[in-house]
């Protein structure tokens, strides 16, 4: 396992319970400038959705039911649990200005609007079809996705980090650190000072002790 992937895991993002989640991640500046501290934005209700309902992945391709794209379709490329949001590539498009000041008007770009889950559809690889699909397991116990017209097994997508990474098929090498030198408690609290610890690495006998400070 990655250290990467435990210093992740280790600094979780805590949110309020009446925090108000957008396109952008909860920790970049664009978000905290949305939700301020001590403001409270109208809430907004989502239907609650369980792990067994959500069966479309960040690089699924799925075909769009309803909007201006109806019928199209494209790979997504963003998943907003709390929300019910996925956002398909180069479809639900809006355009808006970025970069505006008071001598330039900006520059006119296009951008994905997002989309709720039931207005999309998962393509079907066999057919290129949109398809409903139901969870299922596999004599090896593995838990799949199965098209309900064809009957046919509908894999999660491969998806790449940033870095070329995909971490399904990630395998721990040499250099790597493993979980259990991760966890291992290598740090002995002490009441000694920094000196004290050093000449006791050192084998230096000192019966000399510094006057006592305080920081109040």
């Amino acid at each position: 396992m990655r250290l990467t992937a435990l210093l992740s895991m280790a600094a979780k993002v805590v949110l309020p319970k009446d925090y108000r989640y957008g396109m952008n991640r909860p920790w970049t500046e664009a978000a905290k400038r949305r939700n301020p501290p001590g403001k409270k934005r109208r809430k907004v209700f989502v239907e609650p959705l369980t792990t067994e309902d959500w069966t479309v992945f960040r690089g699924d391709t799925v075909e769009i039911l309803k909007g201006k794209d109806k019928g199209k379709q494209g790979k997504v490329v963003q998943v907003v649990r709390k929300r019910n949001w996925v956002v398909v590539e180069g479809l639900n498009t809006h355009f808006r200005y970025i970069g505006k000041t008071l001598d330039h008007r900006g520059t006119y770009i296009p951008s994905e609007a997002p989309l709720l889950l039931h207005s999309v559809a998962l393509v079907d690889p066999t057919d290129r079809s949109p398809t409903k699909v139901e969870w299922k397991y596999t004599e090896e116990g593995e838990k799949v996705r199965v098209s309900l017209r064809t009957g046919r097994i509908i894999p999660k997508p491969v998806v790449e980090r940033r870095d070329g990474i995909v971490a399904m098929q990630w395998k721990d090498g040499p250099k790597d650190t493993s979980p259990d030198d991760t966890l291992e408690k290598t740090y002995v609290p002490s009441l000694k000072t920094l000196e004290e610890e050093v000449m006791e690495k050192l084998g230096i006998q000192e019966h000399r002790r510094q006057q006592t400070s305080y920081w109040y």
